[in-house]
């Protein structure tokens, strides 16, 4: 059964994001690709002309995806809220480490392939950094407790010394509590 182009194009960006995290970025072809989503090459070339409009649509799909579970979780709390950023992005990058990294594949075949494709996710760091900057809480505190948890995907992303997974959890909740708020349940 053919796929609507939104569906089309999603089962793309996830075939090549399973590519990229079980075989490697230098797996990441357009025919591996289809093949994988199960999609005839037209059918990916139609909508990712390019392996760098691919990885580019990967960068831009997670994007998307977390800049929309950090915003809804945002405005989970009030306006006013100090510090209502800093815990959406701890939260949002924890929650989305846990379900699944796909900001990983997109991240790790742009600097294999071409550094300039980072360039929409650089621009998005630097809006996210302005929000926590002005939280309403010490800027340094905010900016510790993003470097941290971008730290730990880091870590995790590459398998540098990861930690088990109770450590991991007390360095959440240590971070939570630097922005005086209880891990969520």
């Amino acid at each position: 059964m053919p796929k609507s182009g939104e569906k089309t194009r999603t089962a793309l960006l996830d075939a090549a994001n399973h590519i990229v995290q079980k075989r490697g970025v230098e797996h990441l072809t357009l025919e591996l690709t289809a093949q994988e989503a199960g999609i005839s090459k037209g059918g990916l070339l139609y909508h990712f002309p390019s392996k760098q409009a691919l990885i580019k649509g990967m960068i831009q799909y997670y994007l998307e995806r977390f800049t929309a579970d950090f915003n809804a979780v945002a405005l989970q709390e009030e306006p006013a809220a100090a510090g209502r950023w800093t815990r959406a992005y701890l939260q949002t990058t924890y929650e989305d480490n846990q379900r699944n990294p796909r900001m990983s594949s997109g991240l790790l075949a742009a600097v294999a392939t071409d550094p300039a494709l980072l360039l929409p996710m650089q621009q998005a760091f630097a809006a996210w950094v302005q929000l926590l900057e002005r939280d309403g809480i010490d800027p340094v505190t905010a900016q510790v407790v993003r470097l941290a948890v971008d730290g730990l995907w880091m870590v995790e992303l590459f398998g540098l010394a990861p930690p088990d997974p109770a450590t991991r959890e007390q360095v959440i909740r240590a971070l939570y509590t630097l922005i005086a708020r209880p891990l969520p349940e």
